[in-house]
């Protein structure tokens, strides 16, 4: 065997040497073909913990360093390069847990999205996106410098943030437009003319796209030949110029008016000559001249210039040349000359200095103050000058220099708490809420809070001591004493100020309370009676006695022991003693004259006891007589044997009377029988037992009463006032107590108080202290609540109101000073005569001004005194009483300034001159007649039959009078169910949810909305509403949580030691609508409670009767002896103080000691020795250890005959545990739940465990046994604890309703809100959900200004040139639904509105346009803005601006200006709420176009790669066999091959993708990578027989050579290959013999170990 062996290994060897060599071979093969390459290299783990005793620098870190092969596996160390081995240790930076704050990553901007295809190099057409990567630097810094950190620090705190992210790069987008409108109709109507189409953008290029296409295309068009000369030029005007004054150098001035200096001085010349008028006469003509002067704008405020404008007319060619006016003969000339008013810049002063600051005190915490300043206005813009500047301007400051005070400081105050109430948190069911009488435990209490100055005496005394000073420094004295050394405050409520000024948290105004449970008295039961004892042993003068019986408190009451029941019961007696004799035991009965048995005398025992039962000296009783000695007897041998008497029974009364007496019995038994001859014979059954009568004295019990004691009165023996000293509080007068004291016959009522005993009388009179007398303090009136600054009535018309008010801070008590009538007040605010405000006063217009006649004379058609001219009128700023006021009050408090410049024209001789139309005539009624107005001619145009023309110009205009029809309808929802307003309060001024009216009838509301005939919107009161529909409703009021009433408790479930006793609870009704919740119920809906008891083990006794006569079976009839039986009745009966009483059930007395009821025994023959009962066995000695014994013994009632011996008087038997020794140890039993008084419902309560003595088999056992053996009690039975109170969820009273969520429209809402004051606690009411209420405002009209579209370009009485367009500024109406509907209504219902558009103050009614000429080519206007567009792929929105377009396009109107045109325009603004369009390409095969997803038919937008019909080629084109381009031009391979690429990317060849079968059913350790599936989706194919399925291999590589894992596939069935040869021929061989080893090492066997993995 061991040749075989030793053969093997040589073998191995040889093989793994050819092996060796292969592998050589391949390596060599290998090395060559990777062109001299090293196959190794050294190969690191990661860095390990760094490593130190300091943090910071200086630490070291190691990793792992080791070499290994190209193919994975790791090598010796000597195959790789030394010199290039990594370092595997260097030094580091230990971090420690407080480098937290010192470092951080610090994070770059995203750069710019890099597209992927410019790093793999494969580029094709993009279609949705492309996808990129954008890269940001991510740093490790130190946070005090940001100077570079090693990252490991910052890794130690938080992972590196990602340095990568992929984005999205949107394609290209092109120019999108819309689809060209029809051809227009052409420019001429003879000849050669052009037809324009244009089409808008809607989309602009974006990420490179294509350019706009040209938006405008021509064509010729010739509709006829002209007949006659065709039009070829055309009159052409310019625009105005700049506004000028004429100048002063012309010659022509000279004949103008003289100035108003020289008109001046004429007057001046005038008056002289006339003389001095009158005074009347002056006076008019003073008032004249100063409405003239407010006319007169001359000044430097108003100085408003009247100037002039020119214009060009010239004749221009169609081809757009100028020409000589003289080719357009056939047009009038228009005005080239007309009036203007200078523009005039604003003009303001210098700024004035800064005010005083508003903050004039100092404190930090206090917000800054602000000071202002302010600048004059010195002239206003007219002509369009420039706007004036803000006048006014502010900032923040602080007080600065010395001296300034501190800062008021607010802190909150509170009145004292309220009277504790306990029926606030009484349930809904809770029968306590008829009679709150006697309620106590928890309950709650309430106070207010308000806001006072806390520092107000400071600041008092800060300016008291301001001007002390100030005086003494004018006297020249100092003060002698530093101002804030002398402070001294009194003790004195504060001044209630505005709850506003107070910040921070507001103190709770509720908190709970507890009101003391009166404890109820508790008593022992009654003692048994004493023995009749004089009623004081000391004074014995009376021979009156008592037997007194007591009792004892086991519980004290809260009031002390006057709330106790009397104590103390005496019976009348006689012949009373204070001492006696009490019998302790008979001795043993000794027979006379030395006789061993028959009749003797028993000794008693005694001892002296007092009247309370206590022993004492015998000398205290020689007065009394001694017990003297017992006849007894001592059974012979043949007499009758009789058993001990009983010991006598409970006296069956407890007092004598007539009709019951009380009586006592003993009873013996015939132990016995005597012998036929010489005995005595034995007794018959009436001498068996004993009666005596007990109890004898009568049935009279007296005892003192006591009533409740009194109040505590005001003792009139001391002189002390009854008054609270402010000094001290705390002493207050003594006072005294009564109370009626009775003595009282039991079953009879009162007696007289000789009948009961004057000791035990309790006290009638006691001291007391009187309760102090409180006074009622209450606050200063707070300061009158400021009136409203608008002027005028209030709301209704009534006046505004301002009040005070002042806190109860205390409220009296005993007899103290009450609390005033009158806590508020308030008074009518006094409104001022005139309401202060400003308006505008416009003057009269003043004469219309002319271009002056030098300028315009030389114009074609022009007249001197006619014509178009500017007049100016003057403007005031008035009070609103109608006195002059500052023009700048008007510019900020009035409306907009009226215009001070009109355009107006001078009638020429030939105009028909008119007055302004006159008011339409009223109406009688809507919907009847007809209204009219009128106009008259003036001067000498009624003579001119032209301006008699009634159609030219009408004198009169007739309309139906308005047909005014409303009709009024709901709208919008119907708000929430609203109470009435206010709340209830109690007396106690508690606001607790229970108390306020949260529930009932309420009313909800709907918006009424008035539409006229026009289907306008109208105020409400057209249609005779008040704005609302009101329909009643209903708040549901919350239902608590309804139980029934506890049960009565369990009897405790054991009877003797600890048990449990249990009552209960039912659910009757749950809550509902946000009432207290249910405590948490069982299965059934109930709700138990469970509190441990401990029933007294002698509390049920067995009682045993007497054994009945002795049954004997084998009856001797001769001896009467022999084997018998003997019965009794054995009860289980209530054990009370005065003995047993009442039968109960035997379960509830311990079976184990139940007495048995029969024996049997043998029945001594006479002359027989008899015995007495054993007596009880001895208690064993603890600890019960198995080796001491115990002993019962027995002793002889009757002595044998002589000769014979009494049987064993003494037994004894060991002592073991749990069988008759036992040790006793105490148990403590689990606290109970909290228990309350029945007068309470939460607050402190009292839980309780008990004490059990417990056997040491487990069972309970009376207490006395643990109580014998003064085992120690450490446990404390009773302990307070706590039942949280259910308090309701408190709120705050509603706020006032707040403004319209809108001022006008449909869907304007009022809210008021509340809030938590108080969160519920415990099972209280939860607080609602409904914590804010709406309601819908009043419908009104919204009214805005608004522009109306703009007129056409018009130029006057020409065919192009520079012209106006005009549109109007009207008042529309609409719903403010936002959904552009309105319509136009009078203009004076928009009278109270400032003239804006769209918050736009600069109204622009007309402006300058220009009318192309014949042949001009222009630009049209402005298309609309494109709906808003985002920028999306695959309809997501990317973070890039939306964006709207408009665009204009070029009109041409002859082709040979078409060279001329401008270039085409469009404009982009970034809008919000982009939409996002997708573009597909519509139609068939003939006709094919690019729609937007929105409907409307696009050019642009739509991929033309993605054409229908178009070739969608790659570039290059696949041309490699089975490959073929995709829909994104990409090429790639059919299923089965895979793509072979390029170092830049390109498809190099479709290489196809091996199958190898592998079977899967009996091999699962096979592994074996995939590498692409053909269809990975379908079904695995199952051959029958066998389970498989089908992997596909990849081979070849990238670069198509064979990959490694060929080579070590070949490599492997080459060595098993040679292995089962070897193995062939290792068997065959035949062995050689062992050879002696010298060395006895046993080979160690080596065991492989394979985990069915296929790489080993």
């Amino acid at each position: 065997m061991g040749l075989g062996v030793r053969g093997a290994r040589t073998a191995f060897l040889c093989l793994w040497r050819l092996f060796l060599l292969l592998c050589g071979i391949w390596t060599a093969c290998t090395q060559t073909s990777e062109d001299g390459k090293s196959l190794y290299f050294w190969e690191t783990g990661p860095w390990g913990r760094c490593m130190g005793s300091e943090c910071g620098p200086g630490g070291s870190q190691s990793r792992a360093v080791w070499c290994a092969h190209v193919e994975g596996w790791t090598t010796l160390h000597t195959n790789c390069l030394q010199s290039t081995r990594p370092a595997n240790q260097q030094s580091c930076f230990r971090v420690c847990d407080w480098h937290r704050d010192l470092y951080d990553w610090r994070l770059g901007t995203w750069n710019q999205c890099v597209p992927i295809s410019l790093r793999t190099g494969r580029t094709g057409i993009c279609l949705q996106g492309e996808e990129g990567i954008q890269t940001r630097e991510v740093n490790c810094v130190l946070k005090a410098d940001s100077s570079a950190a090693d990252h490991a620090i910052c890794e130690y705190f938080e992972p590196k943030p990602r340095q990568e992210q992929a984005c999205l790069i949107p394609c290209p987008q092109d120019c999108v437009v819309t689809e060209f409108t029809p051809w227009t109709t052409c420019s001429k109507t003879c000849g050669l003319g052009l037809q324009n189409r244009v089409r808008s953008v809607v989309a602009p290029p974006l990420f490179g796209g294509l350019p706009c296409p040209n938006l405008t295309e021509f064509q010729t068009c010739a509709p006829r030949a002209c007949e006659g000369r065709e039009m070829v030029f055309s009159l052409k005007v310019g625009g105005w110029s700049e506004c000028k004054l004429p100048s002063l150098t012309s010659p022509q001035t000279s004949s103008a008016a003289p100035s108003r200096t020289a008109r001046q001085a004429r007057r001046r010349k005038g008056k002289e000559r006339k003389g001095n008028r009158d005074p009347e006469m002056r006076e008019l003509i003073k008032s004249k001249r100063n409405r003239n002067r407010l006319n007169r704008l001359e000044d430097d405020f108003w100085n408003m210039e009247i100037g002039y404008q020119s214009r060009q007319v010239v004749c221009v060619h169609r081809n757009g040349s100028t020409v000589s006016l003289s080719q357009c003969p056939h047009w009038s000339l228009p005005e080239t000359y007309l009036s203007c008013l200078m523009p005039k810049d604003c003009v303001v002063s210098e700024w004035s200095s800064w005010g005083s600051c508003s903050k004039t005190c100092l404190d930090p915490s206090v917000p800054q103050g602000s000071r202002s300043r302010s600048r004059q206005l010195i002239r206003l813009p007219t002509g369009g000058g420039s706007e004036c500047p803000q006048l006014e301007e502010s900032q923040a400051c602080e007080p600065e220099g010395d001296g300034v005070p501190p800062c008021a400081a607010y802190a909150w105050r509170s009145t004292e708490w309220s009277e504790c109430r306990v029926d606030a948190l009484l349930s809904q069911q809770d029968r306590r809420r008829g009679n709150q009488t006697g309620l106590c435990g928890g309950g709650v209490q309430s106070r207010e809070v308000y806001c006072v100055q806390a520092n107000a005496e400071l600041l008092s005394y800060i300016n008291n001591s301001k001007d002390k000073q100030e005086g003494q420094s004018s006297n020249g004295q100092m003060p002698s004493v530093p101002p804030l050394l002398s402070i001294s405050y009194e003790i004195s409520a504060s001044q209630p100020i505005d709850v506003r000024l107070c910040k921070g948290t507001t103190p709770s105004t509720t908190q709970l309370c507890h009101i003391p449970c009166p404890v109820e008295c508790e008593v022992s039961p009654w003692g048994a009676w004493g023995p009749c004892t004089f009623e004081n042993c000391d004074e014995r003068v009376v021979k009156k006695g008592f037997k007194f019986r007591r009792r004892t408190i086991t519980n004290y009451p809260t009031g002390g022991e006057g709330n106790c029941p009397h104590l103390v019961e005496a019976i009348p007696c006689d012949d009373p003693s204070c001492f006696s004799w009490q019998l302790v035991k008979l001795e043993e009965c000794i027979p006379e004259e030395d006789m061993d048995c028959g009749e003797g005398t028993q000794t008693p025992q005694v001892r002296c006891v007092n009247s309370e039962g206590t022993e004492v000296e015998k000398e205290m009783c020689v007065d009394e007589v001694y017990p003297s000695s017992v006849r007894c007897v001592v059974p012979c041998p043949k007499d009758c044997a009789l058993s001990l008497w009983t010991e006598w029974s409970t006296c069956s009364q407890t007092c004598s009377s007539k009709t019951a007496e009380g009586k006592q019995m003993r009873t013996r038994a015939i132990l016995a029988y005597n012998a036929g001859e010489g005995g005595s014979s034995c007794p018959n059954t009436s001498a068996l037992q004993e009666v005596r009568n007990c109890n004898e004295h009568p049935c009279i019990v007296y005892h003192w009463q006591t009533g409740p004691w009194g109040q505590c009165v005001e003792d009139t023996t001391t002189s002390t006032l009854n008054t609270s000293s402010s000094t001290d509080k705390s002493t207050c007068t003594m006072g005294v107590q009564t109370r009626k004291v009775i003595c009282v016959k039991v079953n009879v009522g009162q007696v007289p108080p000789k009948k009961c005993p004057e000791a035990p009388r309790p006290e009638s009179v006691r001291p007391c202290l009187l309760p102090c007398k409180r006074d009622c303090i209450v606050t200063p009136f707070s300061e009158w609540t400021e009136c409203p600054i608008s002027c005028g009535a209030g709301v209704n018309g009534q006046k505004n109101k301002q009040f005070r008010y002042r806190v109860i801070i205390q409220m009296p008590a005993n007899g103290g000073q009450e609390c005033p009538d009158v806590l508020y007040e308030e008074k009518d605010c006094a409104t001022p005569s005139v309401c202060p405000g400003y308006r505008w006063k416009t003057h009269k217009w003043r004469k219309c001004q002319l271009v002056p006649w030098s300028i315009r004379r030389d114009s074609k058609g022009a007249q001197e005194n006619c014509g178009a001219g500017v007049q100016t009128r003057a403007i005031s700023c008035r009070q609103l009483d109608g006195t002059v006021a500052d023009v700048v009050q008007c510019l900020k408090f009035a409306s907009s300034m009226p215009v001070m410049s009109q355009p107006c024209q001078l009638p020429c001789r030939d105009d028909c001159q008119l007055t302004n139309w006159s008011k339409f005539s009223p109406c009688t009624s809507d919907c009847v007649g007809v209204r009219t107005r009128r106009r008259a001619l003036v001067g000498k145009s009624k003579k001119k039959d032209k301006c008699k023309n009634s159609q030219m110009y009408p004198l009169s205009e007739t309309q139906y009078c308005p047909c005014d029809k409303y009709n009024a309808q709901p709208v919008g929802n119907w708000s929430d169910c609203i109470l009435p307003e206010g709340r209830v309060e109690n007396a106690a001024g508690m606001k607790v949810q229970g108390d306020v009216k949260e529930c009932g009838q309420g009313y909800r509301y709907q918006a009424m909305v008035c539409y006229d005939q026009d289907n306008r919107l109208v105020e409400t009161s057209r249609c005779n509403s008040h704005g609302y529909i009101e329909e009643a409703c209903i708040v549901p009021c919350p239902s608590d949580c309804k139980l029934s009433e506890w049960s009565n408790w369990s009897r405790c479930s054991k009877s003797c030691g600890s048990g449990v006793k249990v009552r209960s609870k039912w659910l009757r009704e749950k809550p509902y609508n946000g009432g207290r919740p249910c405590p948490k119920l069982d299965h059934l809906n109930q709700v138990y409670e469970v509190v441990p008891c401990v029933s007294d083990c002698s509390q049920y006794i067995w009682i045993a009767e007497p054994w009945s006569v002795w049954k004997v079976s084998n009856v001797d009839l001769k001896e009467n002896c022999g084997e018998g039986v003997q019965t009794r009745r054995v009860r289980c009966m209530l054990n009370t103080v005065d003995g047993p009483s009442d039968a109960v059930e035997d379960y509830l007395c311990d079976p184990e000691e139940m007495p048995q009821g029969t024996r049997e025994s043998r029945l001594p023959c006479p002359e027989d020795c008899v015995l007495s009962d054993w007596s009880p066995w001895t208690p064993c000695d603890l600890p019960c250890s198995g080796r001491g014994d115990r002993e019962r013994t027995a002793f002889a009632l009757r002595l044998p005959k002589e000769g014979e011996d009494c049987p064993v008087s003494m037994q004894t038997e060991p002592c073991f545990l749990n069988r008759n020794c036992f040790h006793y140890s105490y148990n403590i039993t689990d606290w109970s739940t909290c228990q309350l008084s029945a007068s309470a419902v939460c607050g402190i309560g009292l839980k309780t465990r008990m004490l059990d003595c417990v056997r040491s088999d487990g069972k309970s056992v009376d207490l006395k046994y643990c109580e014998e053996l003064r085992l120690e009690k450490k446990w404390q039975m009773n302990a307070s604890c706590t039942v949280e109170c259910p308090v309701n969820c408190q709120l705050s009273d509603w706020s006032a309703w707040s403004d319209c969520s809108q001022t006008c429209g449909l869907e304007g809402k009022m809210w008021r809100r509340r809030t938590v004051v108080e969160a519920s606690q415990g099972d209280g009411r939860p607080c609602p959900s409904q914590m804010e209420q709406w309601k819908p405002c009043p419908v009104r009209p919204c009214y805005r200004w608004q522009y109306g579209p703009w007129s056409e370009c018009r130029v006057e009485e020409v065919v192009c040139g520079v012209g106006l367009r005009f549109r109007n500024l009207s008042c529309f109406v609409s719903d403010g639904s936002g959904d552009g509907k309105s319509s136009i209504v009078e203009e004076e219902l928009c009278a109270g509105l400032e003239q804006a558009v769209d918050g736009d103050k600069n109204i622009v009614l007309e402006e300058t346009c220009t009318l192309p000429c014949p042949g001009d080519c222009y630009l049209m206007e402005w298309s609309d803005w494109s709906p808003c567009q985002s920028v999306c792929v695959k309809g997501q929105r990317l973070d890039f601006t939306p964006v709207q377009v408009r665009s204009r396009a070029v009109i041409a109107q002859e082709p040979e200006n078409i060279a001329q045109c401008p270039d085409q325009e469009w404009q982009t603004r970034p809008c919000s709420n982009g939409e996002c369009y997708e573009y597909q390409w519509m139609g068939n095969p003939q006709l094919i176009w690019c729609q937007r997803s929105d409907g409307i038919n696009v050019t642009g937008g739509c991929p033309p790669a993605l054409l229908p019909g178009t070739d969608q080629s790659c570039d290059p084109p696949c041309d490699k066999p089975q490959s073929f381009c995709s829909e994104e031009g990409v090429c790639i391979c059919e299923d089965g091959y895979t793509e072979v690429l390029t170092a830049e990317g390109m498809l190099e060849q479709c290489t196809p993708i091996p199958v190898l079968e592998i079977p899967t059913a009996g091999d699962k350790k096979a592994d074996v990578k995939t590498s692409r599936a053909i269809n990975p989706t379908l079904p695995t194919t199952v051959q029958p027989g066998r389970a498989g399925r089908t992997w596909y291999l990849q081979p070849f590589g990238p670069d198509g050579k064979l990959k490694t894992w060929v080579y070590g596939v070949a490599a492997g069935v080459f060595v098993l290959l040679v292995f089962i040869v070897s193995m062939i021929y290792l068997a065959c061989k035949k062995p050689k013999k062992p050879q002696r080893r010298q060395n006895n090492n046993r080979l160690k066997s080596l065991t492989l170990a394979y985990d069915g993995d296929v790489d080993m």
